[in-house]
């Protein structure tokens, strides 16, 4: 029902079912089974401790977890909802998981707290009073099991209560790996998809012929034949990535299917990693086998995009001469590899200077002698005529052998403004030089775009760090910017504080609306970092990265550890306004919310565990947030239900031990 609810909600917003709108839905479906299992075992415990009937039971399980219900929704919807509000492509990235997440806890609140009640009343059936406990077989077995485990976490949890100095001494452990390990954690921006295809880019030295081109693309063509992954290729001459003329040359390969090549050495990586030492020895060009970027529109190929610029207007020899020094550098080091200048080398080019002051006397306009050159060496629409049943275009140009030498350029007559035909050769002049076939700027500067991978076994954050200080050893005047990927993975990265504390504050402003309190909220997010550190292990132990996948298992685990503490901590409240001592309104807390949290903890992981063991198409990013979300949940379970009721009782006495005098100077008075 709930998803029912959210697939409407993505419909309203206008957004459609694709991977980004479905990573959200598989991970709200493990939260969504959370707010009925509370409501649910709430209910199954009265009638079998109590002996109350359904009805009963609902409307008094209702009145107890009502508050705990709309503290966990409104955590986990505070948590996503700044996701919603970021710009650019990581915001595009984020605004969609974040809506989808808060329809299905919406939808799942509303649902928790009408039809699940409902079907309660109606569809348990009674039972009688500690019937549980007389069960056989196996079921009997496990209650009578789980009540002595039960019992005996209670006892742990009072030796936890009785040391508290020893339980903050593991929390301030915890919080110093946690903040090791985050900042040892390599970063990226999104992991490379085995998108079942790939691309080679071939560039020959400048003034190599079409012929030359053909027999190296024929070289790289006889490997593909040969490996097994490759199922079919097509290659171009004369077009490439870093430009196109007839020294260029690129072929796309395209993969067998995943289920014919599984493993990691028939991975796309694999194939291109071996391509690329294939045709190392090939001297005659320089060959790339290059893994397209999971977002093509942002850039071509994976890996980081760099912009060399001259920032002190030195040239463009001593920019070139600067760019041949930072790939020389690169090249010898080891946290970068593949390193290249995306763009046309230098050629020989034929320059016209023309004699602006004799042409103007002789009558001849720029304009007239452009149209004259493009018209003779180039071509020029005519007009059209009727050939038979059939409008044909009018296409002029000089004969082929007018054209093809230099000198040629003189012997086109250019009619002045009195009507006589004058020879080039009497305005212009011919000079050979050397230069770029393209201007190339960025942000206004002239500028040299290089790209290249991280190393094996390094991420895109750490080979565009080398790429950084590389850029330093540079003259001066020279500058560098990040564009494409690499320039959103840059921003993915300053933002990500940003989000963290501004999810963080909100959390704690919603809880203390909700529970008028400072202590509760403050109890409740002292569990945060023991999700963070399950997320950041597991995250590390697989080899996998801080991308934009991973800060959003980041966020949804702030949220889930907060969920926990607060079903402890609002039974824990409540049983203090009964009149129970802090101690034993907490013990109470943890023995009756025990079964509760290990469900829902069970059901999320059990729920994401796919994400995590995915393979094939997408499954870089699916492994990305699964891994993540599962470690963060384990920690978040297992440390919190023994930390968590240390910190309620700590943070309790502390204000209280500050309100006290207050309240004494209020009744003196």
């Amino acid at each position: 029902m709930a998803l029912l609810g959210t697939f409407a909600s993505l419909y309203a917003f206008g957004f459609s079912i694709n991977v980004l709108t479905l990573f959200g839905v598989v991970l709200a479906i493990g939260i969504l089974v959370d707010d009925a299992i509370v409501v649910i075992e709430n209910v199954e415990r009265l009638m079998h401790d109590e002996g109350l009937s359904p009805r009963e039971a609902t409307v008094k399980a209702m009145e107890q977890i009502t508050g705990a219900l709309i503290g966990i929704t409104l955590v986990l919807t505070a948590v996503f909802i700044p996701m919603a509000f970021f710009g650019g492509s990581v915001g595009t990235i984020y605004r969609q998981f974040s809506l989808s997440l808060v329809s299905a806890m919406m939808f799942s609140i509303f649902l928790a707290m009408s039809l699940t009640p409902a079907l309660c009343a109606t569809l348990l059936q009674p039972v009688e009073q500690g019937h549980k406990h007389e069960k056989r077989g196996f079921f009997g077995w496990f209650n009578r099991s789980f009540a002595a485990g039960t019992t005996k976490y209670q006892g742990w949890v009072a030796q936890w209560l009785k040391r508290p100095v020893r339980s903050l001494v593991l929390y301030a452990v915890i919080l110093g790996v946690m903040t090791l390990m985050y900042f040892q954690l390599p970063s990226s921006f999104l992991p490379e998809e085995d998108q079942g295809f790939f691309m080679t880019s071939m560039q020959l030295p400048v003034g190599a012929t079409a012929e030359r081109t053909t027999e190296v693309l024929k070289q790289v063509e006889a490997y593909y034949r040969q490996q097994p992954e490759v199922e079919s290729f097509m290659s171009v001459v004369g077009f490439g990535f870093s430009g196109n003329g007839q020294n260029s040359a690129a072929c796309f390969a395209r993969l067998k299917d995943w289920s014919q090549r599984s493993g990691k050495q028939h991975s796309v990586q694999s194939v291109v990693a071996r391509a690329n030492q294939a045709f190392f020895p090939i001297k005659d060009a320089m060959i790339f086998a290059l893994v397209p970027a999971a977002i093509t529109e942002l850039s071509m190929q994976s890996g980081f995009d760099f912009e060399l610029q001259d920032l002190g207007g030195l040239g463009h020899e001593k920019l070139m001469a600067a760019r041949d020094q930072l790939l020389r550098l690169a090249a010898a080091d080891p946290r970068v590899a593949g390193v290249r200048a995306q763009g046309m080398e230098d050629e020989p080019q034929l320059k016209i200077e023309v004699d602006q002051e004799k042409a103007s006397a002789l009558g001849i306009t720029l304009g007239e002698l452009n149209n004259a050159l493009s018209a003779c060496f180039g071509s020029a629409y005519v007009n059209n005529f009727v050939n038979g049943s059939r409008v044909q275009r009018v296409i002029v140009q000089l004969d082929a052998p007018f054209r093809m030498k230099p000198e040629d350029i003189g012997k086109v007559y250019v009619r002045n403004s009195k009507g006589t035909m004058v020879p080039l050769s009497a305005v212009a002049a011919l000079k050979w030089n050397y230069g770029s076939p393209n201007l190339q700027r960025y942000n206004g500067f002239p500028s040299v775009e290089i790209v290249g991978t991280p190393a094996p076994g390094r991420s895109s954050g750490e080979a565009m760090l080398a790429m950084e200080e590389l850029a330093r050893k540079l003259p001066a005047g020279m500058g560098y910017e990040w564009t494409g990927q690499s320039y959103e993975e840059r921003l993915s990265g300053s933002q990500a504080p940003m989000l963290y504390a501004l999810s963080l504050i909100v959390v704690f402003l919603c809880l203390a609306a909700l529970y008028e309190s400072w202590s509760i909220p403050t109890a409740v997010l002292l569990v945060v970092p023991l999700g963070i550190v399950g997320a950041l292990a597991a995250t590390w132990l697989r080899g996998l990265e801080n991308d934009v996948y991973f800060k959003v298992g980041f966020l949804t685990i702030i949220g889930l550890s907060t969920k926990n503490a607060i079903l402890i901590v609002e039974f824990a409240k409540d049983a203090q306004e009964r009149g129970l001592g802090l101690i034993e309104a907490t013990l109470e807390a943890v023995h009756l919310r025990l079964r509760p949290i290990l469900m829902t903890s069970f059901a999320f992981i059990l729920g994401v565990t796919p994400l995590a063991v995915a393979w094939g198409a997408g499954s870089a990013g699916q492994n990305a947030i699964g891994t993540g979300v599962i470690g963060g949940m384990i920690t978040a379970t297992v440390l919190a239900i023994f930390l968590v009721p240390v910190f309620f009782v700590a943070v309790r006495k502390l204000f209280q031990s500050k309100t006290k005098p207050a309240l004494a100077l209020t009744e003196t008075n």
